[in-house]
């Protein structure tokens, strides 16, 4: 539904007739929606990729969606995946947007929060060895650009360097971590 309001915003921007072809395309689409919702779609201009950049080049992406579901502790499940590589592998950015934070957590160590470029997104790199050079919060990052190095800071001091990676739809306060959580398996390029 996010992606028919781009479409129509953009339509109209365009004029009131760009407005009616959008509106147009979209219910011509309507029957074939399940198919679209697996492929992959073309962005808008301004708009973000419609899949993610995998964040660690040549990591392997075996058993990332049974990692989503696991239970953590009594009361909680992962909701991430765990992308298994050597400490100091380069995480990328996942796509465009705005450095929300950047900081230590008890649980998630070193870790980088990002916005997408709407704001209703964020995407959460953790258990980093270190954050890359001249990072700070409120800078904008390009798709690709390099964020921080696998490590296992935080409550992963006992296990394998890996990233730990997340995907939450922005929460109604605008928090990130009690957002809709979002297997990111199902959402790599």
């Amino acid at each position: 539904m996010n992606r028919l309001r781009r479409m129509v915003c953009v339509g109209m921007a365009g004029g009131a007739a760009a407005g009616v072809v959008v509106l147009a395309l979209h219910f011509a689409w309507a029957p074939a929606r399940a198919a679209a919702r697996t492929a992959p779609m073309l962005p808008l201009p301004g708009a973000s990729a419609s899949r993610l950049l995998f964040p660690v080049a040549g990591a392997a992406r075996a058993g990332l969606e049974t990692s989503f579901f696991e239970r953590r502790g009594l009361n909680r499940r992962h909701e991430a995946v765990d992308i298994q590589a050597p400490r100091g592998t380069p995480v990328r950015a996942v796509d465009d947007g705005t450095l929300s934070r950047l900081g230590r957590g008890v649980n998630s160590g070193l870790a980088v929060e990002q916005r997408d470029p709407f704001g209703s997104t964020c995407y959460v790199y953790a258990h980093l060895d270190r954050f890359a050079p001249g990072l700070e919060a409120g800078q904008f990052v390009a798709r690709g650009q390099v964020l921080g190095y696998v490590g296992n800071t935080g409550n992963a001091a006992r296990t394998a360097p890996h990233l730990h990676f997340a995907v939450f739809k922005v929460d109604s306060r605008g928090s990130c971590w009690k957002g809709d959580a979002q297997n990111p398996a199902l959402l790599f390029e």
